[in-house]
């Protein structure tokens, strides 16, 4: 089903190379570049109703936007944090549990500090699905063995399969009362950039596929097969990434 897709990942992914290593000034560029993009899509998928202009001030120039929710512009704020965050992890070239706790706790601490970077202690439910996420006294157990898997799984699947797994599994065992999306697709590009990959942004246009396929995936949780659904759908957003990563590369040259 994304064999295929994987292929033609690879092939666009020399043709990046070919424009490495980057000078600091276009690090630079793409970096900014990607905070705002990044911000705003994972953020408006979860409905902030922030745009991406109004994003782009409210980082740029810290001014908040009129008529806007204070938690829209927290989300943001937190959000770009948690961007500087990554680049932190990307030179580690591995993921910790501690990491993840990380990242969810500077999205979230502006919000509900007491529950910023913990666990859930309640049961939930996610609304529009018959998925029920795992009891939270199963979270702590759930989350060892995930970061176990994920440092196994590395070293036999491809980035990309990898990526797109961590995201489905961690949205899956839904660890924090809030902000668990978020958290997982920082995470599946925190595993791209380890692997000179270009950010992935899934836009907010693609909402009802990204929930779709990872609906899919969640049929049977544990069961690999229903993996590909999800994964075929990050596929297509990473060669879309790509695509758009070269363009900004022939640009900056």
């Amino acid at each position: 089903m994304y064999k295929e897709k994987l292929i033609k990942i690879d092939e666009l992914q020399k043709e990046i190379n070919n424009y490495r290593p980057l000078n600091s000034r276009t690090k630079k560029e793409l970096k900014e570049y990607y905070r705002i993009g990044l911000t705003y899509t994972s953020n408006a998928i979860e409905g902030n109703s922030l745009t991406e202009t109004e994003t782009k001030i409210v980082l740029e120039e810290g001014i908040t936007i009129g008529g806007k929710l204070l938690k829209d512009h927290f989300e943001a704020v937190g959000a770009s944090e948690r961007y500087d965050l990554l680049y932190k992890l990307v030179k580690v070239k591995k993921i910790t549990e501690k990491d993840i706790l990380k990242i969810h706790k500077l999205f979230y601490f502006r919000l509900d500090p007491k529950r910023a970077g913990k666990y859930r202690k309640e049961q939930v439910f996610i609304t529009g699905t018959d998925f029920i996420p795992p009891k939270s006294d199963k979270i702590p157990e759930l989350m060892a063995k995930f970061i176990q898997e994920l440092n196994t799984l590395k070293k036999r699947l491809h980035t990309v399969e990898l990526a797109a797994i961590a995201h489905k599994d961690l949205v899956s065992i839904h660890p924090f009362i809030d902000g668990n999306g978020r958290t997982a697709r920082l995470l599946m590009n925190l595993i791209l950039l380890q692997n000179d990959y270009a950010i992935t942004i899934i836009p907010p246009i693609m909402r009802n596929e990204y929930i779709s396929a990872l609906k899919k995936a969640q049929t049977n949780n544990h069961e690999p097969k229903t993996d590909k659904y999800f994964i075929n759908f990050i596929c297509d957003m990473v060669y879309e990434s790509q695509k758009e990563y070269l363009r900004l590369l022939k640009t900056l040259k």
